[in-house]
């Protein structure tokens, strides 16, 4: 989620909105610098970007390649963000997915309606989409073996950055409670701003058969960030 843009950027941009971070309070400002837009926390961290998406295009391809043969696949997004993971997950999925997107700050998905939809070219509008406003932990626990591949873009990864919750997410009890959400053979693919051999051992000790891959933010310059592709067993 990070793009590791400079403080300058947020300084030379105009704040456009603000939307308050449900249950442990601060919030996110969205910037227009141009024609492009940029989402802080609290005015001091640039979450994300219009211009600076690969690893979060990544993370849709390198999950969805591996469960778009199958019948009717059902997808949970942890995390909108600016739209561009759910868009390539829609991309690499044919007309009988359905994708669901859990997303904790109702005012990201009203942006997400408005000035930032033409960015990811308007996947909410897709009617594979479908839009759960609120916490991916509820969505993960609410029912067993319930998709083929649930991507986490939720935070900056394993070390969280904005809220301090998110973390249940990449402990034991958050791995275990997606391996149960996934139906068998399902991915788990999960975004980190950097790699994490601890979370990797994490994974492998829930049960998953774990690959890491590095991919930078953006057209082979920036940050290289990590996505972790973890396989439940049959």
């Amino acid at each position: 989620m990070s793009t590791g843009a400079t403080d300058e950027t947020l300084e030379t941009g105009e704040l456009v909105d603000t939307a308050p971070i449900p249950g442990d309070g601060g919030e996110l400002q969205l910037f227009k610098c141009d024609t492009e837009y940029s989402i802080s926390i609290d005015g001091s961290h640039t979450l994300m970007s219009t211009w600076a998406h690969q690893s979060e295009d990544a993370l849709a391809e390198l999950a969805c390649r591996k469960i778009a043969g199958r019948a009717q696949p059902r997808v949970l997004i942890g995390g909108l963000g600016m739209g561009f993971t759910l868009a390539a997950a829609l991309h690499h999925l044919g007309a009988d997915a359905e994708v669901v997107v859990a997303e904790l700050v109702p005012g990201v998905v009203a942006w997400n309606r408005g000035v930032l939809g033409k960015y990811a070219g308007h996947p909410l509008q897709d009617e594979r989409t479908t839009v759960r406003e609120g916490d991916v932990a509820k969505v993960m626990r609410a029912k067993r073996q319930a998709f083929d591949a649930i991507l986490l873009d939720v935070d900056n990864g394993p070390k969280g950055l904005t809220r301090k919750k998110n973390d249940w997410l990449y402990s034991t009890d958050g791995l275990i409670a997606a391996y149960e959400a996934l139906r068998p053979a399902g991915i788990l693919a999960v975004w980190s701003a950097a790699p994490s051999r601890n979370f990797m051992e994490r994974l492998r000790k829930v049960g998953f058969k774990v690959r890491q891959s590095r991919v930078p933010e953006q057209d082979g310059a920036g940050d290289l960030h990590a996505i972790w592709l973890a396989e439940r067993s049959l």
